[in-house]
């Protein structure tokens, strides 16, 4: 059976996720969507506000937040949907839409998504959509890190209530968004206006699929004006890899680190940045696991996102990774590459993590990826 698509609808409280929904739920394009509500609460209301799509699949979570205990409801809730919501052996939706409540961290959602072998057998992750209030986005960043950290990872940040807000104060919420997370796309709607397609058909199947919008997933935009970082990765690197926890046991901000004006600067907002790097030489299979596990080992509590472009060498076709955390997803060949341009580019998003440790780790994948990998 075909993999079924899941978007995680996100946001702080207030920002508009439930009218957002309800509107979306009601378009052609979610008419055989299975939606899961998750409230935070003894009594559970946003299910009774949402209208229900065509198979009528509206799935209230209620006994605590998605971020923490109700991960197992989760996971159970989406096996059993393969086949509560089927008929005469045929599946009865094509995607699936979550609504987290509004106090939660998006990380621990996206691993139960992405780690559970029971799940990814069904479902892959489409795409992170938050919703921002204009209005009130600004004090709501600055209070809470839980709205921070929605943002920092969406694929897509629906700006909404702009008939609230000012040109001004619009304008400068939105450069502090692109601040925080620079390759997701801000889309500025009131509810009447939000449109299904814009938000759905994010994920790595649609590109692989379509081709070249694997640069839209990719966050291709936090490339703009950076460049390659080339030989330079590893200029701060550690001098032997037994020193790699010593060096990556801080990640406190520090120094903003620029090599020789081609790497791409690094953006802050209470910790959280976003860093791109391209490496310009094919990567040895070996050198690229051994890579990923120290990134998962020493630097996965503070990494929120990572998605990467590879090339790995012997593939003639590119190999994209995507990671949360300590989880990461099982690479995915792409048919082809999305374009002449056989780099390997890598997009961060941390928190309190400097660009320069980052840079320490790639120094041992070039060292690592130079010899063959031999240990």
């Amino acid at each position: 059976m075909t993999k079924i698509p899941v978007t995680l609808l996100t946001g702080f409280l207030g920002s508009g996720k439930t009218t957002v929904l309800n509107t979306l739920v009601k378009q052609p394009a979610m008419s055989g969507a299975l939606v899961i509500i998750n409230e935070f609460g003894d009594v559970g209301l946003d299910h009774l506000l949402v209208a229900h799509s065509r198979i009528e699949g509206v799935v209230e979570l209620s006994s605590g937040c998605l971020c923490c205990t109700i991960r197992g409801d989760l996971a159970r809730t989406l096996k059993d949907a393969v086949w509560r919501f089927s008929r005469n052996g045929r599946r009865q939706f094509d995607r699936v839409m979550i609504e987290s409540t509004g106090l939660a961290d998006p990380a621990p959602i996206l691993q139960t998504l992405l780690d559970d072998p029971a799940l990814t057998k069904h479902y892959f992750l489409d795409g992170i959509v938050t919703t921002v209030d204009l209005a009130n986005g600004w004090q709501t960043l600055d209070r809470h890190p839980e709205a921070l950290r929605q943002s920092a990872v969406a694929d897509v940040l629906l700006l909404t209530k702009a008939d609230m807000a000012g040109e001004e104060s619009r304008q400068a919420l939105a450069e502090r968004l692109r601040r925080i997370n620079p390759g997701a796309r801000q889309i500025e709607a009131n509810p009447g206006s939000v449109r299904a397609r814009d938000l759905i058909d994010l994920g790595v199947a649609q590109a692989n699929a379509r081709g070249i919008d694997i640069q839209a997933w990719l966050h291709t935009r936090a490339f703009a004006g950076a460049g390659h970082a080339h030989e330079h990765a590893h200029a701060h690197g550690c001098a032997h890899d037994e020193d790699m926890q010593a060096c990556c046991g801080s990640g406190e901000p520090g120094h903003e680190h620029r090599e020789h004006g081609h790497s791409h600067a690094s953006n802050h907002d209470d910790g959280i940045r976003s860093c791109s790097f391209v490496l310009d030489q094919p990567l040895e299979p070996e050198a690229f696991r051994e890579w990923r596990e120290i990134l998962m080992a020493f630097l996965g509590d503070r990494m929120l996102r990572l998605k990467g472009i590879l090339n790995i060498r012997g593939e003639s076709r590119p190999l994209v990774i995507h990671g949360v955390q300590h989880v990461f997803h099982e690479p995915v060949h792409l048919d082809a590459w999305p374009g002449e341009d056989r780099s390997s580019r890598l997009v961060f998003i941390v928190q309190d993590l400097d660009r320069s440790v980052l840079e320490q780790t790639l120094g041992i994948l070039k060292r690592r990826n130079a010899s063959g990998a031999k240990t």
